[in-house]
């Protein structure tokens, strides 16, 4: 049944990607010094914006969650520790 092979290879598509995407968001986590961040965005920028889309969105989100998590430790509050 074609139908099913092809949800089949979807499915499992699906799944690699998602797999690729966490590796990818955690080996990009450790880049968090300032010099870290430089050197890295130095790389980047030898690539086009279509090139390093989900690496910045990827960056993006995790200095969101970093503010956020400083903020929170500002005011004496504590939220989830990633």
């Amino acid at each position: 049944m074609p139908f099913i092979r092809e949800i089949r290879t979807t499915i499992s598509n699906r799944i690699a990607e998602r797999r690729a995407h966490r590796q990818l968001t955690s080996e990009l986590a450790a880049f968090r010094t300032a010099a870290e961040r430089t050197e890295l965005d130095l790389v980047l920028g030898r690539h086009t914006a279509e090139e390093t889309r989900e690496i910045e969105a990827i960056l993006n989100q995790q200095d969101a969650e970093r503010r956020y998590q400083h903020a929170l430790q500002s005011v004496g509050l504590s939220g989830p520790q990633h």
